[in-house]
């Protein structure tokens, strides 16, 4: 509030020529208003000057000074007493205080005070959801992220967190629109890296509850966002136990191209040779039990197949 200046020497002058008593009483209340702001007392400063700018309204022409002069101050106080409310975390009231603050603002005119007020809601409400995300109050967070998007949409960080908070909620189906909106808004590296461990996430919790179908899904998707030989592993898995074997192949073929030298390519390549060999064909059942013959744990049954063939 340093910067709130007032001077009302002018006024003292006036008052001492007019005969109203109100308007003496008026500029009186003013002085120990703005006595109060240099203090740093906001709340008392705001009262002082709205009850000066009555008594000044009441004085008509003679008041006009000093009704300008506090309704140039007014928003100003309110707007400090806003952000005082958020320096405190007391989130819920600093909108309430801002709101208040634009609504008076714009009444008196003063539009740099209202659009000083209106950019700061934003900031309340991304405070507050933080500090629920962190808290673990997923739901309430992507509330709070949700405010702040409807004032700024293009808030990539917010949507971003709001799909963290969807997530841990388990709402996975607006969790990925909340990702979609956040890498349309500066945030595509972080936003396609949660989407790619969120669908693995689910591939693997579906792979675990035999919903084989839904762990193929998951684990491609998870794959198209962030590439990992896991998700092709756990589609591969997830095809094999649901009988579909040239599915089960094909993934199991991709896990090794994308990770040849990965500790459990053997024990892949044997699958995918046994796999072969229930097809019948032989050619390429010898050329998967070729690569698991030195791996230390497969490679025994991988050159009995071999000799079978």
């Amino acid at each position: 509030m340093k910067k709130i200046l007032v001077s009302i020497a002018a006024l003292f002058a006036a008052a001492s020529v007019l005969s109203a008593q109100n308007m003496a009483d008026a500029t009186e209340l003013a002085k120990l208003a703005n006595d109060s702001l240099t203090e740093g007392n906001y709340e008392t400063a705001l009262n002082g000057f709205k009850e000066a700018l009555k008594m000044a309204e009441a004085c008509e022409d003679e008041g006009l000074e000093l009704v300008a002069t506090c309704k140039s101050i007014i928003p100003k106080i309110m707007n400090s007493i806003a952000k005082a409310e958020l320096t405190n975390k007391n989130f819920d009231a600093a909108v309430a205080k801002f709101q208040e603050t634009i609504a008076v603002a714009e009444e008196y005119g003063d539009e740099e005070t209202a659009g000083k007020a209106k950019d700061l809601i934003p900031q309340v409400y991304l405070q507050k959801a933080n500090g629920l995300l962190n808290g673990k109050e997923f739901a309430a967070a992507a509330e709070a992220y949700s405010k702040v998007l409807e004032l700024e949409p293009a808030n990539g960080v917010a949507a971003l967190r709001k799909g963290m908070a969807l997530e841990n909620a388990g709402n996975t189906a607006e969790a990925e629109a909340a990702y979609k909106l956040a890498s349309e808004n500066g945030q595509e590296k972080n936003a396609t890296s949660q989407l790619g461990k969120m669908y693995l996430k689910s591939a693997v919790a579906s792979l675990k509850a035999k919903k084989y179908a839904d762990a193929v899904k998951e684990a491609l998707v998870s794959n198209e966002y962030t590439p990992n030989p896991q998700c092709l592993q756990i589609a591969g898995q997830a095809s094999q136990l649901s009988g579909k074997n040239n599915d089960a192949i094909k993934y199991f073929e991709q896990y090794l191209d994308a990770a040849p030298d990965a500790k459990n390519a053997g024990q892949i390549a044997y699958t995918v040779g046994a796999l072969y060999q229930q097809a019948k064909n032989n050619a390429k059942a010898k050329e998967y039990f070729s690569k698991a013959v030195s791996d230390p744990k497969y490679g025994a049954d991988a050159k009995k197949a071999l000799s079978a063939l």
